[in-house]
């Protein structure tokens, strides 16, 4: 049988995402807790890799098992076992062509920045902090470049090991709530570090340090070199995974109701 779950987690505390022998990730505390409820190792195949700090409110993995459970007990039973920082949302016994990374259309994140001259404290690793008053509609201006089919060369981690750096970006939005600034950012799929390469751009204008024509500019020199300092990963959230509607993936509602967004 296939099974899919969607999993929330807090990042902070853990190095990304992708199983690393000697650290402690998500995919490891994942595993180890499905193991024990099905009694008999388990391996997950997710949709995307966060980085180390990178939170999620709707992540989507699926394994393969002999074993009998209904849903909700691979849901609770798997909680159970996970520390408090990460949890199953849902879980659905899927077709065998689904597949979590595969059969994705789209990827969406959030990217949060609280915008005032003190750092934060509560949500200290939950939001990025920028102390530079921003210009939202500067941003909002620098932004529209970046939308549509293009090469983000240029918006990838020199380490980045995609074999293609053509993504399409099919939304780039910003809107000021309060002192918070957020980002959303829709695309069939995202580069190493592209979401927080182009935050880092779009606060840089923001700023006021630069035109908001550099986004574009860097975007053409297609040179990782070019571009901006890479923002925090605070702040950035991993919110949705978006599939044919054949196969009936549950949708996981706002959960940022705290930053009231």
């Amino acid at each position: 049988m296939r099974i899919a779950l969607g999993i929330e987690y807090d990042g902070s505390s853990y190095c990304g995402w992708q199983y690393q022998q000697g650290v402690e990730t998500v995919q490891n505390a994942v595993e180890v807790a499905l193991s024990k409820i099905a009694n008999s190792p388990i391996r997950v195949i997710t949709a995307g890799r966060t980085d180390t700090g990178v939170h999620a409110t709707g992540q989507v993995v699926h394994f393969e098992t002999d074993v009998i459970r209904s849903d909700f007990s691979w849901v609770r039973g798997t909680s159970r076992y996970l520390a408090d920082n990460v949890t199953i949302l849902w879980a659905k016994h899927v077709r065998d062509d689904f597949h979590a990374r595969f059969s994705a259309i789209e990827r969406r994140y959030r990217y949060i920045i609280l915008n005032r001259h003190e750092r934060p404290a509560i949500l200290h690793s939950k939001v990025s902090w920028e102390y530079r008053p921003l210009d939202v509609g500067r941003m909002k201006e620098a932004a529209r470049h970046l939308l549509g089919c293009h090469n983000f060369n240029a918006y990838r981690a020199l380490a980045c090991q995609a074999k293609s750096p053509i993504r399409d970006l099919r939304e780039l939005s910003i809107e000021r709530a309060g002192q918070f600034v957020v980002i959303n950012a829709r695309a069939d799929g995202f580069l190493h570090h592209m979401i927080r390469n182009i935050a880092g751009v779009l606060c840089s204008i923001g700023a006021g340090e630069k035109d908001p024509d550099w986004s574009a500019e860097v975007l053409a020199s297609e040179d990782r070199t070019y571009g901006g300092v890479t923002a925090s990963p605070d702040g950035l959230y991993l919110n949705a995974i978006i599939y044919p509607e054949e196969f009936h993936i549950p949708s996981v509602k706002n959960t940022m109701g705290l930053f009231g967004l």
